[in-house]
């Protein structure tokens, strides 16, 4: 048997972020969410979770390392002049170095004021993942067990996928880098979680499909999704109608669009009958 969960990440973004995966998941193609506790929405995206407690979408936690302004206060190494964290490259040559007790502290004390703001809307969260994947990053891993095992969530996301046996001719030499990479921290991380009390996912898919997302693409992905339980990463949104400055300003762009547009085509739902792969959400468990 073949389940997906249709996750969608960053949750709390902007209110076009929020409206684009708010949308699949009325239209019921979106099955899970990854809520970002730091967005300039995530107080709203809250409070329409919380109005669809009858909907059985899975809640997750977004692990924010990387962008946008932290919770707390008083970190050094995560942060730049500005207060802001990092960005994504400087941020990841931080959270790179592992056994670093100074890093390790701070990492532990924001994302516990992260998990404690998304635990504040009275909801219940199923998995945890992270933006960019720090999660699954040797300062952050150590971290991610501690809060899983603490909050008794069952599931946590392990980004490890193959190349694509098809098309690699159409994937940009940056992407697969990228995703490679990405791969490899997961790879890395998986060997850690043996003998933890945590549950993956048999598969993830995703990371090959920044601004490739078309349904052609995805049509050839689900043809070759294998036996079992996989996550499937998505990022559906509009188009922000008020451009705004700061850190999370081009989370809702034509790309988010097109996305949300394919998931929600008609051609999608058939093609995952006709392949006989069933929607679902992460399944209820206890660590």
């Amino acid at each position: 048997m073949r389940q997906i969960i249709i996750n969608a990440d960053d949750l709390g973004a902007d209110a076009a972020r929020n409206d684009g995966i708010f949308d699949a998941i009325h239209a019921g193609i979106v099955t899970s969410v990854s809520i970002l506790a730091n967005g300039p929405a995530s107080r709203k995206s809250l409070e329409t979770l919380r109005s669809l407690a009858h909907n059985p979408i899975s809640l997750g936690f977004h692990m924010n390392l990387s962008e946008g302004k932290p919770l707390t206060s008083n970190l050094r190494l995560l942060v730049g002049e500005d207060g802001n964290f990092l960005k994504k490259t400087s941020a990841r040559a931080v959270l790179m170095q592992p056994g670093n007790p100074e890093i390790e502290r701070e990492i532990d004390h924001e994302l516990v004021s992260q998990m404690e703001a998304v635990l504040d809307g009275g909801l219940r969260i199923t998995h945890l993942d992270g933006h960019q994947h720090v999660h699954v990053f040797p300062a952050v891993l150590p971290v991610t067990l501690k809060i899983a095992q603490r909050y008794k969530i069952p599931w946590v996301r392990i980004p490890e996928e193959p190349s694509p046996s098809s098309g690699l001719e159409d994937i940009p030499k940056w992407l697969r880098e990228e995703a490679e990479f990405f791969s490899g921290m997961a790879h890395a991380a998986r060997l850690e979680l043996t003998g933890d009390r945590i549950q993956t996912p048999d598969h993830f898919r995703g990371l090959f499909l920044k601004g490739r997302f078309s349904l052609p693409v995805l049509f050839d992905l689900l043809q070759r999704v294998p036996p079992g339980l996989t996550e499937l990463m998505v990022h559906p949104g509009q188009i922000s109608e008020k451009p705004f400055a700061g850190p999370f300003s081009s989370f809702s762009t034509a790309d988010r669009l097109r996305e949300l547009e394919t998931l929600l085509d008609p051609a999608f739902l058939k093609v995952l009958e006709r392949s006989h792969i069933n929607l679902t959400s992460f399944p209820v468990a206890s660590c």
